[in-house]
């Protein structure tokens, strides 16, 4: 089969879990072709990835330069008038999201005649937001300025630029994220009805919500959430198949609009062979982290749970592995100066074989405040080390024992954004060799049982076949 993978931000461009996964589920299937339709920031990003042979990418870029054209005119400039007020209007007031995908379906259209990035660079779409907020009801004190239009559709832009290129025919296509990654994937199903699998690691939609907090206006924090809120409901309802990563997934998602009978979980897998047990513990104790340096990992409040530690056992260090957010960086550096440890964390960058990470900990640590099924976590399980980590996401599914099983749990698990009840969790696993062993020992049974990447492309293997309607071989 011919398999759509879209992606943003992500495989093959950048590293992290979502690539990691990516990488599995291509290599896992080499009887497939996979057209890779990359969505990432200017288009000249080097890949970070080798692809094999039956792999190719297509990168579509989201930022850099306003793509080349005019702005339309005559009969074509009325019809983009009545299209842009017609979302505008749906994304300012939360109509059906049948009308919001009947939209985003003309915007397409017009796209493969006029310049759609041109035109949502005009006056006319700024103008028709004014008028737009002028009709409505705000908020007391908040007043719509000129800039304010010209940020939120300038953001809007550049979140509809996939609408612009034509449809990529195969016969499945499979988003890695929802939100802007399941624009092509309408567009096939528009133009070829392509089945549509959608993949989520993490929610978009929540991790929208975390990521526009503090930088834009309430207006067009209002205005650019909305569409989002809109494009993740008309995603969840065009997929045939919602296929998370996790059982925690599944309630954001119906909630926000999937149909609970789409929806399979489909569990993260490790390669056992490369991650075997860690054997000894470092000498010194240590607390390691790995993972990609950005201000969702929360690294802020893992910083200050080791500072705690520390009071406690003025011994213990701190191991952070992987690269990222360098200004995200400075400032946990900062941070750790501030608190007087900053001789105590280092700061490791990228390694060769991310196993060294969990081999160099005593303790492995997870501090995010968002996460799907972090890769993360079940590596450290498959190598036997007992983790901290934070109720988000899937982390609970992953460590927990189930209710129905008479199993030990495999780690702990503390709130996020607390660094006192993380600080207790470490120093508990710090000061009970006993439990370490016995919980390191639980976490490589249970990645060994049910999270291999043999399991998941497996699984993976059998979606393609059922949404294409392949008979078995």
């Amino acid at each position: 089969m011919n398999i759509t993978l879209v992606t943003e931000g992500t495989y093959p461009h950048g590293h992290g879990g979502v690539s990691v996964w990516c990488d599995q589920l291509v290599r896992g299937m080499p009887e497939h072709t996979f057209q890779v339709v990359a969505l990432t920031a200017t288009g000249t990003e080097p890949l970070v990835w080798d692809l094999p042979s039956h792999a190719k990418v297509d990168a579509v870029p989201l930022w850099g330069a306003v793509p080349a054209g005019r702005a339309p005119s005559g009969a074509a400039a009325r019809e983009f008038t009545w299209l842009c007020r017609a979302l505008f209007e749906l994304v300012l007031d939360g109509g059906p999201y049948r009308l919001f995908s009947a939209a985003l379906r003309s915007l397409h259209e017009f796209a493969q005649r006029e310049s759609l990035p041109a035109a949502l660079n005009g006056e006319e779409a700024v103008d028709t937001l004014l008028k737009l907020w002028g009709e409505r009801s705000l908020p007391e004190g908040v007043a719509p300025t000129v800039h304010d239009a010209l940020t939120a559709v300038s953001l809007l832009e550049h979140a509809l630029r996939p609408l612009s290129r034509p449809a990529v025919k195969g016969d499945v296509t499979h988003a890695v994220s929802n939100g802007v990654a399941v624009l092509p994937a309408m567009v096939a199903k528009w133009t070829y009805g392509t089945p549509l699998c959608l993949t989520e690691h993490g929610i978009y939609l929540r991790e929208r919500y975390i990521g526009y907090g503090k930088d834009y206006p309430w207006v067009v924090k209002a205005f650019i959430l909305g569409f989002f809120r809109m494009l993740c409901e008309a995603g969840y309802r065009a997929a045939d198949l919602v296929t998370p990563g996790n059982q925690y997934n599944q309630r954001w998602e119906t909630r926000c609009g999937a149909d609970p009978e789409t929806i399979r979980t489909v569990y993260n897998g490790v390669d056992p062979a490369g991650f075997p047990p860690a054997g000894e513990e470092p000498v010194r104790p240590t607390l390691s982290w790995a993972g990609r340096v950005d201000p969702i990992k929360d690294l802020e409040t893992l910083i200050r749970a080791f500072a705690i530690v520390r009071e406690h056992r003025p011994e213990t260090r701190l191991r952070l592995f992987g690269g990222g957010d360098t200004g995200y960086r400075k400032r946990c550096e900062r941070l750790a100066a501030d608190l007087g440890v900053a001789g105590h964390v280092t700061f490791e960058g990228r390694v060769e074989n991310i196993r060294d990470a969990y081999v160099a900990g005593t303790v492995v640590m997870l501090s995010s405040i968002s996460e799907g099924f972090p890769y993360t976590l079940i590596e450290a399980m498959a190598c036997g080390r007992p983790t901290v980590s934070t109720d988000v996401g899937g982390v609970g599914e992953a460590v927990k024992a189930a209710p129905d099983r008479q199993a030990e749990e495999c780690g702990l698990v503390v709130p996020p954004r607390d660094p006192q009840a993380m600080a207790a969790a470490a120093l508990r696993l710090l000061g009970d060799p006993e439990l370490r062993h016995r919980m390191g020992d639980a976490a490589r049974r249970k990645a060994l049982e049910f999270f291999t990447v043999d399991q998941a492309v497996s699984s993976f293997r059998g979606v393609y076949r059922e949404l294409a309607g392949a008979e078995d071989p």
